[in-house]
């Protein structure tokens, strides 16, 4: 199986994952999804609609070279023609982990998860700080 398929699967067994078109949709309306991915057999509607959700936010739209049977059998489904992830490193890796990835939505979520990578590290010295106090 392809990398960015055993992401997709380790995202959904994470809970890092939507999937179908109501879940992704709330999702992004939430603002949750970084990025969500269409099979590449999927109809022009689904497309239409990962792209709405999408417009107007930084989250990312992208279209996998897997069909909705792959994808399906990737996360233990029968087919799955949409999906998105609300992990921003995983989306990252999925994305990263592609044959042919899209430079613009490489360089969003790259930027996304560094940001995140420093909010962590600032909360986490933040912890540091309330347990022992700040050393002057």
């Amino acid at each position: 199986m392809d990398k960015a398929l055993n992401y997709l699967a380790l995202a959904r067994k994470g809970g890092m994952a939507e999937l179908g078109e109501e879940p992704v949709g709330g999702a992004a309306r939430a603002g949750k999804a970084y990025v969500i991915v269409v099979a590449s057999n999927a109809g022009d509607h689904t497309w239409r609609r990962a792209k709405a959700f999408a417009a107007g936010t930084d989250q990312q739209a992208v279209r996998l070279p897997y069909t909705k049977d792959e994808l399906g059998m990737a996360i233990g489904r029968t087919a799955l023609a949409i999906a998105a992830i609300t992990d921003v490193s995983m989306a990252l890796a999925l994305v990263a982990s592609l044959p042919q990835p899209p430079a613009d939505a490489l360089e969003v979520l790259k930027a996304k998860a560094e940001k995140a990578k420093k909010r962590k590290a600032e909360a986490k010295a933040h912890q540091k700080n309330v347990r022992t106090g700040k050393k002057k």
